[in-house]
């Protein structure tokens, strides 16, 4: 995928800072998040995922462009109400421009990882 493609989704006067963001969280991943990606790095479910993805003004944890779904891990302060109310105006912007967006808590991860590999395929099927 060439550099102009993942521009396209970024804001072009921010894009320099969210891509410093995106290069510390790639760095400082929560466990939750380099659990997952284990299993979905190099097409582990069949379709490329690029990992803290610069779309708009957003870092997204994962996403496949190819069927434009995002997968987003939640940690704990995800609970609050505040952090609710932006994470669902970031989801409604986000399915605006053609992503579908599901999340996951980090318990929902550690707990039953293939649970959410298999709503993440069933995702990605409905989506072809």
């Amino acid at each position: 995928m060439s550099f102009e493609y993942k521009y396209n989704f970024a804001s072009p006067d921010r894009y320099l800072l969210l891509k410093e963001f995106a290069k510390k969280n790639k760095q400082y991943s929560t466990d939750a998040e380099r659990l997952i990606w284990q299993y979905i790095r190099g097409n582990g479910l069949g379709v490329k995922f690029n990992r803290q993805y610069i779309i708009s003004d957003y870092i997204v944890d994962f996403v496949c462009l190819e069927r434009k779904l995002i997968v987003e891990i939640d940690g704990g302060y995800h609970s609050e109400y505040e952090q609710i109310q932006k994470d669902e105006h970031r989801t409604e912007h986000l399915n605006k421009l053609g992503f579908k967006v599901v999340r996951y808590t980090n318990e929902e991860v550690f707990e039953d990882i293939e649970r959410v590999l298999l709503n993440i395929k069933e995702e990605l099927l409905k989506i072809v």
